[in-house]
């Protein structure tokens, strides 16, 4: 090793969803919203004039928060946006979790947790899902430095149900629980209605799954005045400028667009019922999933070996092999037509 490697920051990096880009392929790897952005983002689009462009953007994202804020009846100094729920998360972990004591998330979880806690040296500790992949409230009763989990879960879609979300945070009220809701808009309950019941919540939330704006990289966190200011504190600290104006100016057309969102998150739900009775019928076992997604394991058929002969048929899943969920695909839910060919191939191969 050179001398000049030993005091580099060395860590294992997060691996994206493969982006393959096939004219013909059906893409189902990455929880992306098979419909457009609301019809407000392209008349946003085209009103952006490019000599603005020169201009720095608006280092507060005034228009953003407060369209934000008005959606979910929050005041302002409540909301907290950034580059897509990572760069959110990100933040959160670099401002709250700063103890020598552990922060506590599930091991069968978003893969990004343990990247960030070792990017920026914070002890973890992992807590194993039952047997039915649902987080357990009493593994996050115990001492520790801070507490995150998704819900609903990825990549299972299991929903954890807010009386125990709301008894995690009557155990912890020494430090900050966040509550990652990137499926949240696909059939859960959101923990939004706890903020100003309990001072140490976060709630983060993105525009990439429900609202169509994946490639525009759009989050945000919402709770008491005082944590969304200690995260500006640190933002300011690491990029004034996170938000450009072409993201701010579509941003706030499409939250302002209840009845496009409604449309077609109800549009997603419909179609993902109709494929987990399909599923269901050729053998596949699934949780109960709240989200765009369905994380399936066959009954006979391998899922290193069904991750293959879709990837050959251009059908792209995500496969991850980790221990206990090796022999699972996670099958975002697309249009209709998309998972009606994904269900013909899987018939005409099982039957093989």
């Amino acid at each position: 090793m050179n001398t000049w490697e030993a005091n580099i920051r060395k860590v294992v990096p997060y691996t994206p969803g493969e982006q393959p880009n096939e004219p013909d392929m059906i893409k189902l790897n990455t929880n992306e919203n098979p419909y457009p952005p609301a019809p407000g983002v392209t008349k946003a689009l085209k009103e952006i004039h490019t000599d603005t462009l020169r201009l720095y953007p608006d280092p507060t994202a005034g228009d953003l928060v407060h369209a934000i804020a008005q959606n979910y009846g929050l005041k302002d100094e409540q909301v907290f946006v950034g580059v897509g729920s990572d760069d959110v998360l990100a933040m959160s972990f670099l401002t709250f979790f700063n103890s020598e004591k552990p922060v506590l998330f599930p091991d069968i979880t978003y893969s990004f947790y343990d990247v960030w806690a070792d990017l920026f040296r914070i002890p973890y500790e992992c807590k194993a899902l039952d047997e039915n992949f649902c987080i357990r409230k009493e593994d996050y009763f115990g001492e520790n430095g801070g507490i995150i989990f998704p819900n609903p879960n990825a990549p299972t879609g299991v929903e954890l149900p807010l009386s125990d979300i709301e008894e995690i945070l009557q155990h912890n009220q020494d430090v900050i629980v966040i509550v990652d809701e990137a499926y949240v808009d696909f059939g859960a309950r959101s923990a939004l209605e706890l903020i100003d019941k309990y001072e140490n919540l976060l709630v983060v939330q993105t525009f990439s799954k429900s609202r169509s704006m994946a490639g525009m990289r759009i989050g945000f966190a919402c709770g008491n005045a005082q944590l969304i200011k200690y995260l500006n504190d640190v933002k300011y600290s690491f990029n004034s400028y996170t938000m450009d104006r072409t993201t701010l100016a579509t941003g706030v057309a499409a939250i302002e667009d209840q009845a496009y969102f409604q449309e077609t998150c109800a549009k997603i739900i419909a179609t993902r019922e109709w494929t987990k009775k399909e599923l269901a019928a050729l053998g596949f076992s699934f949780p109960d999933s709240k989200t765009n997604f369905i994380f399936a394991s066959h009954e006979s058929c391998p899922a290193s070996e069904l991750f293959g002969a879709l990837r050959q048929e251009h059908i792209y899943v995500r496969y991850f092999p980790k221990p206990r969920i090796d022999n699972h695909l996670r099958i975002t839910v697309g249009t209709q037509e998309e998972m009606e060919k994904l269900i013909e191939f899987l018939k005409k191969y099982l039957k093989k």
